[in-house]
This record gives structure tokens, C-alpha cells and sequence, in this order.
């Protein structure tokens, strides 16, 4: 890892920004590749993601950013060109800005998240699940929990316009298999938090364990505390778990790739161009 006057910036934004694990490993990642790049952390409110974008856009060494918690959805607005399924879920996690200065975005969370649960073991196909949390990292977690083929997924948000968008856009994409409802975990066979309850101390579960059965498979998107209070309990009972850096570790790769060039989306106007 090296930094001089041609090192490339791919800062990760949110607010806050003191938890995030992608400054460190996404940097490591890059100088594994050869790539003199960084991602330095950027703690940027809600009130000042236009002008902090346009500044972006303006920075010829930023070439991309990566997007947390809570400005995945208004990021959306700032792109140029989106995957298909970035604009179903509503939300970007990740930027490529490519020479035009364009900003190219998708959002790989939901794989990340189901990545990770895999390769502990667990497949959500034909299972019930419980997702806590519809916001940008939220819906693409849903996406891909319907996508790799649960029977059901209850969905719920303490934001019911939100609640309610998901759940009808994914309605409409697999009939019959998502519903809003309840934290309570009662019966599910996965139960997983895309919210960030639990990294403040004196923070509620998310979802009770004590409803929770020792089959239960048990996820969580925080990545501090490192095991948040509610795996922490689940292992207790005997559940199998998944932490938040088990999500950021499956999905570490795949932002790199993005940020590098790798993967991006097809421009619909110069599809129609073709």
C-alpha cells in the first residue's frame, strides 16, 4: 500500500462513518491487485450529499465511492447509469466513475448478505424469513432472499412508506411470497437485521431471541460491536449466526471489482444507440 500524488481515492461515504470495516480491507484488497488506490472514510450529513457529489464529480483522482448507511437510497438520484437491480431495490452501495466522469451505479449488498449466510451454511430456498430493515441495504438483502428462492419473507420497518414500497415492488416480482409484518421471530427459519439497532448501547434487539428456536439461522448487517447483542444472545440458544463482517467480507471482492471497472452495468441509452 503507498500514497503519493498519483494515488487513486475511492471514498467510502455515510453518516456516521466511525463503524465501517471498508477503509482498511477494501484498501488491502487494492494493493494486492497492484492498484495505488486508498478508500478513505468521509463523514458527510444528509444535508450536504448534493454538494459533496458535485464535488466528486469534480476530483480527478476520486474514480468511485462506496455508499453506507443512511445515504444508499438518495445516492441513487446522484447516477448517471444503474443496474437493473439497483433501480428495483432503489438504492446504490457503490460508484464507478468512469472517464467521461459519469457515475455508474449498483448495489451489491443483497449478494454480500447471502453470500455470506451461504458460506455459513445456510440456504434461504424454500425457508421462511424475517427481515428486519427495508432501507437501501434492507431491499437489496429482500431482493436476493426472494431471488435465490425462499418460500416467504416478512418484512419490517418502522418506516411504513418505505415498508410499503418495498414490499409492493417485490409483490409484484414474486406474487405471493412477501408480506409486512411484525419483528417477531416466531416460526422462521431465518431472521435477518439490515438495520443498525444494536450498535448504540441500550439498543433493543432488533427481533426478540427468546422467540427464537436453536434452528433458527440469525444475521446481522452491524459490524460493531463486532458480535452485536442479538447474535450474541441467538448463539446463546444455540443458533447458528452470521455477523456483519461475515457480510462485509463476501461482498469486500465484488465492490472492488466495481470500483475497478469490472462488472458495470449496460448504459440503456447506447443499448438503444446499438
Amino acid at each position: 500500500m503507498q500514497l503519493d500524488g498519483e494515488t487513486i481515492l475511492f471514498p467510502v461515504i455515510g453518516d456516521p462513518i466511525a463503524q465501517v470495516r471498508s477503509p482498511r480491507f477494501l484498501s488491502e484488497i487494492l494493493a494486492t491487485r497492484g492498484v495505488n488506490a486508498l478508500v478513505p472514510p468521509l463523514h458527510i450529513h444528509a444535508e450536504h450529499m448534493t454538494a459533496a457529489m458535485e464535488s466528486f464529480r469534480h476530483m480527478q483522482n476520486v474514480r468511485g465511492l462506496v455508499i453506507t448507511i443512511p445515504h444508499k437510497m438518495a445516492s441513487l438520484a446522484f447516477c448517471d447509469v444503474v443496474s437493473d437491480r439497483a433501480r428495483f431495490v432503489g438504492s446504490v452501495n457503490v460508484i464507478h466513475k468512469d472517464s467521461e466522469g459519469r457515475f455508474i451505479g449498483d448495489n451489491v449488498d443483497g449478494i454480500g448478505y447471502l453470500d455470506g449466510i451461504k458460506a455459513l451454511g445456510f440456504e434461504p430456498a424454500g425457508k421462511t424469513a424475517l427481515l428486519i430493515g427495508a432501507g437501501g441495504a434492507g431491499s437489496a438483502v429482500a431482493f436476493e432472499i426472494l431471488d435465490r428462492g425462499a418460500a416467504h419473507l416478512t418484512i419490517s420497518d418502522l418506516d411504513e412508506t418505505r415498508l410499503s414500497r418495498i414490499v409492493s415492488a417485490l409483490d409484484e416480482k414474486f406474487p405471493g411470497r412477501v408480506a409486512a409484518g411484525s419483528n417477531d421471530p416466531t416460526g422462521m427459519d431465518l431472521v435477518a437485521n439490515v438495520t443498525p439497532c444494536g450498535m448504540r448501547e441500550g439498543d433493543p434487539f432488533p427481533s426478540d431471541p427468546a422467540l427464537m428456536s436453536p434452528e433458527t439461522f440469525v444475521a446481522d448487517a452491524i459490524t460493531r460491536p463486532e458480535v452485536s447483542p442479538m447474535v450474541a444472545a441467538a448463539r446463546a440458544k444455540g443458533c447458528n449466526t452470521m455477523t456483519g463482517a461475515g457480510m462485509f467480507n463476501a461482498e469486500a471482492e465484488r465492490l472492488v471489482d466495481f470500483l475497478l471497472g469490472e462488472g458495470l452495468p449496460s448504459d440503456p441509452a447506447e443499448q438503444a444507440a446499438a
